[in-house]
């Protein structure tokens, strides 16, 4: 392969005449071939494409935008990127994008007020992308959606109803049948370990179980509050072990759960004998854990994959964020960590 270096010794990346000299054609017919015209003879393609990837050269997508208005790159958008539920969405993202040769551009808002975010979706425009995906603009205060009007924007945010197309998942619904599960079984009331005070889904969450517990006239007691973590489970679940009077606990995500039981187990409390326990989100690990763990899972593949879908239908047309939102189902997995209380 050609060695290519620019003065001084320096590397650059392949250009578009070194392509058009190793495929022995004009720089014209690169070109053509790099925006998709039609006017370019198979077997020359066939010449400047072997060319291209021995080079290792990828057309300027800033030039294809000058020609039909597109960059080939969506916006990815959230608060953080570390959590199990954005990363598990954010896998499925960059799976459907590269599906439909899209690549992904990341950017994290650490702070989620207005001021933050615009300038974060600001930023993605500069960055040339054809669309944004906002997962989770939780915290905070003011307005976390103020994105740019004419760009193509889906989210995955349950407080932009109205405003910009949404995938969600009915996380109210979801506790209020995970707590309803856990009443069914004969348990007098459920304790709730919740998510921290500034998340969306935690507030639904919580407000779904307290929704099932007055719905049968149990008892509600103060959820203990945890920050998604297992640690947080753990100190959760030691407070839950001493109180004799606990037989079920709903855990507003499987971590924490897992937190949990391993508390209960070092305090000689057995799950679900003694405790049943029930966790959120479905996360591959929930099947391991010892015993197994009931939870609601979320399909988070299907809701990147609506995200990416939604998102690219909005590119090129003149009705920006008028299409339905989708409410991505949820499921009650019944397993080992829950049963009918011990009289």
């Amino acid at each position: 392969m050609a060695r290519i270096e620019a003065r001084g010794g320096v590397k650059r990346g392949p250009s578009i005449g070194d392509v058009a000299r190793l495929a022995g054609v004009s720089a014209q017919t690169v070109s053509r071939v790099s925006t998709g015209a039609e006017v370019v003879r198979p077997e020359t393609r066939d010449k400047v494409l072997r060319a291209m990837e021995q080079l290792g050269y990828s057309p300027n997508r800033a030039a294809r935008a000058l020609r039909d208005g597109r960059y080939g790159s969506i916006g990815l958008l959230a608060r953080r990127f570390d959590r199990t539920g954005e990363a598990l969405t954010t896998d499925a993202i960059l799976r459907a994008a590269e599906a439909e040769d899209y690549s992904v551009t990341l950017l994290s808002a650490h702070d989620t007020t207005s001021d933050e975010w615009e300038p974060a979706a600001r930023r993605l425009q500069h960055q040339t992308v054809d669309g944004i995906i906002v997962m989770r603009a939780e915290g905070g205060a003011g307005d976390p959606l103020a994105l740019p009007p004419t760009m193509p924007v889906v989210v995955s945010d349950s407080r932009a109803h109205g405003r910009y197309p949404r995938v969600v998942s009915d996380e109210y619904d979801g506790a209020r049948s995970a707590t309803a599960y856990l009443l069914s079984l004969g348990h007098p009331t459920v304790h709730l370990v919740a998510g921290p005070a500034d998340s969306e889904p935690a507030r639904l969450r919580t407000a779904g179980w307290r929704t099932a517990l007055a719905e049968r006239g149990a008892e509600i007691h103060a959820p203990l509050v945890g920050d998604w973590t297992p640690e947080s489970g753990y100190a959760a679940g030691r407070a839950l072990a001493a109180n004799s009077a606990v037989t079920a606990v709903m855990c507003a995500n499987d971590e924490m759960a897992f937190g949990v039981m391993l508390a209960l187990h070092a305090a000689g409390r057995t799950v679900p004998d003694d405790i049943s326990v029930m966790g959120f989100d479905g996360i591959s690990l929930s099947r391991y854990s010892v015993p197994p763990l009931t939870t609601i899972r979320q399909d988070f593949p299907q809701m990147g994959r609506e995200l990416v879908r939604m998102v690219l239908s909005q590119i090129g047309s003149t009705h920006l964020h008028a299409i339905p939102d989708v409410i991505v189902p949820l499921e009650l997995v019944e397993r080992e960590s829950s049963a009918p209380p011990r009289h």
